[in-house]
């Protein structure tokens, strides 16, 4: 039985807590709603730039101490930032809660943003974006949402662009801050040997009310566009996604994406993996993925190889999606995938800064607490015939959307 309690504070604050008594350690996280998706093309990249800033320094504390305080105490302080949320969390042993605790609350509220700091941490995010653009396995999947969510915010890279990484300022830092990172915005998670009166407390004294800023205003997406990309990049290997926009959380239709994208290929044992890398030999990744948000997923299935298999692979996936369209698929293989979620998903709820996260994404966007029981038990209840359907709405080929990148060509193409 899960040991979940939440309260909410007069300024608007969430708690949530998960007592697990027999772990030695605890996970914290304060959550914003608030990511990429909240940005334009003028501040693309803020939200990320504002997480790393709060790591340079508050009035009380300067970043040498910010560190210290955590890490000399044997914990772990660290952040990131997601279209639609940012989390900065701490793990660490029971006794030093409530220092964590204090030292995170002082850096989202007290940011100092000077203008020194602000010119060398662009330095910093610019070589990290620098570092995305070398990785065909990461700019890949920036360039598919990019065309796959085109005319949404959903489009725009957490990371921003190179000109607004340049041009930020303490002056507007601030501003976007204090519109969007007020209490009414903030939601505390803590799994492991936590007290929830004790957090409660510390909230209370740590976290101030401050007045709610700009109203977050999310478009949602509603429908997308079918169109291919091609990238020129000097890169040994070419790199391919074929996908679509699909269902998000917010849709039941979600748990049988999971299903599907799992039996495709997720895991060595799934069948893109058998039938392209087992058995031909022809790429080292082949993977499916499901990358949801609150109105809308990216679906799709990511590979590389060499240009002279590249299109051989191709046609294996699209045999595949094809199967998925036409063959209903055994009882036997839907209970091994089922297993495998099963297995996967109890495995990683042996840490606990994934069931932090977990307690904070179910309270993000359904507005309180899936259980894993629960979760597990859709997953069971889904059927061989409910596969075969949303395979024939999801995998048809004339809407999907392919994104390459590959090295022998010199400039960007788009391709209708």
């Amino acid at each position: 039985m899960n040991d979940f309690r939440i309260t909410k504070l007069s300024n608007g604050t969430r708690i949530v807590s998960e007592y697990i008594p027999h772990v030695k350690s605890f996970s914290l996280g304060f959550w914003f709603n608030v990511g990429a998706r909240d940005e334009n093309n003028l501040n693309n990249g803020i939200s990320h730039f504002i997480e790393h800033m709060l790591f340079k320094g508050t009035k009380r504390r300067s970043a040498k101490r910010i560190s210290e305080e955590i890490e000399s105490y044997g914990g772990y302080l660290n952040a990131f930032t997601s279209k639609e949320h940012t989390c900065y969390y701490t793990k660490g042993l029971p006794e030093n809660l409530q220092r964590s605790f204090n030292v995170i609350s002082d850096m989202i509220q007290n940011p100092l943003f000077k203008e020194s700091h602000i010119r060398k941490e662009a330095g910093v995010i610019l070589d990290e974006l620098r570092d995305v653009e070398d990785n065909p396995e990461e700019l890949i999947f920036d360039k598919f949402e990019e065309v796959i969510f085109d005319g949404n915010r959903l489009s725009m890279p957490v990371i921003g662009k190179e000109n607004n990484i340049k041009k930020f300022n303490s002056q507007g830092l601030q501003k976007f801050h204090k519109s969007r990172y007020n209490t009414g915005k903030l939601l505390i998670t803590a799994s492991g040997l936590v007290d929830h009166d004790k957090l409660v407390q510390l909230a209370e004294r740590n976290i101030n009310k401050r007045k709610a800023g700009i109203k977050t205003n999310r478009t949602r997406f509603v429908s997308h566009r079918v169109h291919d990309l091609v990238l020129d990049r000097d890169f040994n290997q070419v790199h391919t996604i074929i996908g679509r926009a699909t269902a998000g959380f917010n849709n039941i239709q979600r748990h049988k994406l999971k299903v599907l994208s799992t039996l495709l290929g997720e895991g060595s044992s799934s069948r893109l993996f058998l039938a392209v890398r087992e058995k031909l030999g022809i790429t080292y990744q082949i993977t499916s993925f499901l990358n949801s948000y609150f109105d809308v997923s990216a679906f799709g299935v990511y590979y590389s190889t060499n240009t002279k298999q590249t299109n051989r692979v191709l046609d294996i996936v699209l045999k595949e999606f094809k199967k998925l369209r036409e063959i209903k698929i055994k009882d036997k293989e839907l209970e091994k995938v089922k297993a495998y979620i099963k297995g996967s998903t109890l495995l990683s709820l042996e840490n606990t800064t994934n069931r932090m996260i977990r307690m904070a994404n179910s309270l993000l966007y359904f507005n309180r607490i899936i259980t894993v029981e629960e979760f597990l038990e859709e997953v069971n209840a889904i059927t061989a015939e409910d596969l075969l359907k949303i395979a024939n709405e999801l995998l048809d080929e004339k809407k999907l959307t392919k994104v390459i990148l590959k090295s022998d060509e010199s400039k960007l193409k788009k391709v209708a």
